[in-house]
């Protein structure tokens, strides 16, 4: 049996907290890759030592940046029940591309076009466990592989989507990706 982990500490919470909104903001104005430690921790109102206590590097900020949308995407994706249709995307698979849509500056910056990034390498091992557990519990064939493929297809196609490779509304998008996911589903049986 494991020990109960004691609460957080409110304040490192709030630190947090201010550090992610500061790099958000900062990634919605240039390129992650632009981005500084110095101009986070200036616009978080924190000194650079406080920065360190809760963060290794940008790349640990980023990745603890990006958890609420990959949770998003990932219940977006696994938001329907029974047997998937094809033609029917779940609504809210429309609702989160949308949303991204609105955000698109601020996820270019952490999700690179093919699906890297820290916010690409979080959505696809996040989706592929997610998956794979599904699989594994429906006893479903080959849950890794096809777990592994459905993480990899969703994410790219999202960060090209993003980039301009990909080229449609989010309703439309979330229809092609969702036909697309459940043909990798189909294909091993």
């Amino acid at each position: 049996m494991t020990e109960p982990r004691p609460p957080a500490d409110p304040r490192a919470t709030r630190t947090r907290e201010k550090l992610r909104q500061a790099l958000l903001a900062e990634c919605a104005e240039r390129p992650l890759a632009e981005v500084s430690v110095s101009a986070v921790v200036r616009r978080a109102g924190l000194g650079r030592a406080t920065y360190y206590l809760h963060y290794e590097d940008l790349q640990a900020l980023a990745v603890d940046a990006c958890a609420e949308v990959v949770r998003q995407a990932v219940d977006a994706l696994h938001a329907w029940r029974g047997l998937p249709d094809p033609a029917a995307p779940p609504p809210a698979l429309a609702v989160f591309l949308a949303d991204t849509a609105r955000h698109a500056d601020l996820y270019r910056g952490l999700l690179l076009p093919g699906g890297s990034g820290p916010l690409g390498d979080l959505l696809n091992r996040e989706l592929r466990e997610r998956s794979r557990s599904e699989r594994e519990l429906a006893g479903a064939p080959q849950a890794a592989l096809v777990a592994s493929a459905v993480a990899a297809a969703f994410t790219g196609v999202l960060a090209d989507w993003l980039h301009g490779s990909v080229e449609g509304t989010p309703e439309a998008v979330a229809a092609e990706v969702w036909r697309l996911l459940i043909a990798l589903h189909r294909a091993v049986r």
